[in-house]
């Protein structure tokens, strides 16, 4: 292969670099003449610079490349086959999701019993299903909010699905007092997605005594939740979703894990119930075609 054709090829990992753009997410952004040929000179430059360190302890010399020569050679390579930077960045992404995968397998699998074992989480749905859907959330958070019809339908129409929720404050110090009672509630021998859709219907912020409310809607004493607020074991399971978060890097609410995947925003039903169910078609939430 000439020098010619090496420069070419790195050259066009540069320009894709520089002027590729993500299929799945955004246009092309317009070509900056003068920015392309300062990244071929600099690119000329540090081949240059190689194939000298490499000539050092070869017999024969190794000749500089000509700007002159080589960008008609790059702009003619390009312009006969302009979609290669599409190629090019659709290859990208799909190198870059598959890694994302990856790390998310390895970091779930690190975490695997404090996200569907951990005693003090609250399970929905069939507890034997055959596909487990995990939601971190906080109960001030509004995306939440416009998710919990989709949850609702879920529950309703999916009779092998496991729903675990996990508490997840990080709004606000009111979210904290509402989560800690959510937990004992989770705990108590009531429905607690009754007490879950009333917090998510209130129409103010939600804090310790709107949750004290909804709890005692179910006939709970507020004055004893009040007084177990503080307990070792309340505690103990909110920091648990505060530790898996860190390790999945999760950093805002709703994010659900199906699988092996983790799935930040509110992507609606009709995602989640294709997602689902990939899990029971090839064990994957996104099977190959």
């Amino acid at each position: 292969m000439s020098r010619v054709t090496l420069a070419l090829v790195a050259l066009v990992g540069i320009l894709a670099g520089a002027f590729g753009y993500s299929v799945l997410s955004r246009p092309a952004p317009q070509t900056d003449v003068a920015a392309v040929q300062a990244m071929i000179d600099e690119a000329i430059a540090a081949y240059d610079t190689k194939q000298v360190q490499a000539a050092s302890s070869a017999p024969q010399p190794v000749a500089a490349l000509d700007p002159a020569e080589l960008n008609p050679l790059i702009e003619s390579y390009l312009m006969s086959d302009p979609k290669i930077l599409q190629r090019m960045s659709v290859a990208l992404d799909t190198t870059l999701q598959a890694e994302e995968r990856s790390q998310a397998t390895t970091a779930i699998a690190s975490m695997r019993d404090a996200i569907y074992n951990d005693p003090g989480q609250v399970v929905l749905g069939n507890p034997d299903g055959d596909v487990t859907l995990v939601e971190f959330f906080d109960y001030n958070c509004g995306y939440c909010r416009a998710a919990v019809p989709d949850m609702a339908a879920l529950l309703a129409e999916d009779p092998n699905l496991r729903i675990i929720l996990k508490e997840f404050p990080i709004l606000s110090n009111e979210s904290i007092d509402a989560a800690r009672v959510a937990v004992l509630v989770g705990e108590a021998d009531v429905d607690y997605w009754s007490f879950h859709e009333a917090l998510f219907t209130s129409r103010s912020q939600v804090d310790k005594q709107v949750a004290l409310n909804a709890a005692a809607d179910l006939g709970l004493s507020p004055v004893a939740l009040e007084l177990d607020m503080g307990a070792e074991n309340v505690a103990k399971t909110i920091q648990t979703s505060y530790e898996i978060a860190k390790a999945l890097n999760i950093t805002g609410t709703p994010t659900y894990i199906i699988g092996n995947e983790i799935i930040p925003g509110a992507i609606g039903l009709d995602e989640l119930k294709t997602r689902i169910a990939n899990m029971r078609e090839c064990g994957e939430t996104q099977c190959e075609s």
